[in-house]
């Protein structure tokens, strides 16, 4: 295991506060958590990847089993530090991949980490090789590329992989009637994909006109388990390149309220009061092109 590392050897870091549950009686972390913290930056590693990890395993058919996890301890991390668990990816054999970790309070290297996984079919657990797919994906994000293709296009041209996922947002998730999802707008609309490295939709949204100069973005629906992530905003932002290309000064949405700070964060400002739509809570929200 390298034993010397930086910030600058890393380009995927999860940050954390270290919580009382997990110090002992002189607050600093048990040694057993810091695994969980390396494993818990794994599964936030794939979300970076924009792959959905179990729907991913099933399409590729396998999954990933620990085979080997070493922790080296340089420094101990205490109550209530704000910690960064950085995860890379090092070296991928045949059915092996191996991870490398780090453990950084501010620029202090606090612990290193490494996970050995192998590729296996889940029912017999014996070993097969790294699809091709996922080693170019895990070694392009390595490489700094980038991990979603976004296309826009008409509903012919998208609705299968549209439909699909505002179906398992809105209508499986969310509850809401499949009569008030599906409308006509669909067929005059510009809509947005974003497409992972597998191929695999995982967002979508569209592009109405709404007035002289003003356009309405909605059905914005990003797979669940990559929220809070990059994925949605690519797609906004698809959308309101769309929209400026037009010539378009204002882009309006309604959005959800438990989405309304994500679209804060990227600049668009609540206009009037919350109402209701399909039994949700909304808030219209504007910004100037």
């Amino acid at each position: 295991m390298t034993t010397s590392l930086c910030r600058a050897d890393f380009r995927f870091f999860h940050r954390l506060r270290v919580r009382w549950a997990e110090v002992d009686m002189q607050k600093i972390v048990f040694n057993a958590h810091y695994l969980m913290y390396f494993d818990t930056a794994i599964a936030d590693y794939w979300r970076a990847l924009a792959l959905p990890y179990q729907a991913t395993m099933d399409s590729l058919g396998g999954d990933l089993y620990v085979v080997k996890a070493t922790v080296e301890f340089h420094a101990s991390a205490e109550v209530d530090d704000q910690i960064e668990v950085a995860m890379k990816c090092t070296r991928i054999g045949n059915s092996s991949m191996v991870f490398t970790g780090a453990i950084f309070r501010g620029e202090q290297h606090l612990i290193s980490g490494e996970i050995v996984y192998v590729f296996a079919d889940p029912a017999s657990q014996t070993s097969r090789p790294v699809p091709p797919a996922l080693r170019e994906t895990l070694l392009g994000y390595e490489a700094g590329e980038p991990m979603l293709v976004l296309k826009t296009g008409d509903w012919e041209t998208l609705r299968a992989d549209a439909q699909r996922i505002r179906t398992e947002v809105f209508v499986q998730e969310q509850q809401i009637p499949k009569e008030l999802e599906w409308d006509a707008a669909d067929a005059t609309a510009l809509h947005a994909v974003a497409y992972n490295r597998l191929g695999e939709a995982v967002a979508t949204g569209r592009l109405l006109p709404h007035q002289p100069g003003v356009v309405k973005i909605g059905r914005m629906a990003v797979n669940r388990v990559l929220r809070g992530g990059q994925v949605g905003r690519q797609v906004l932002h698809a959308l309101m390149d769309a929209a400026a290309q037009r010539g378009e000064r204002e882009v309006m949405l309604h959005a959800q309220r438990s989405a309304e700070g994500f679209y804060r964060r990227l600049g668009f400002a609540q206009r009037g009061e919350p109402f209701e739509e399909a039994g949700i809570g909304h808030v219209e929200m504007f910004t100037r092109l």
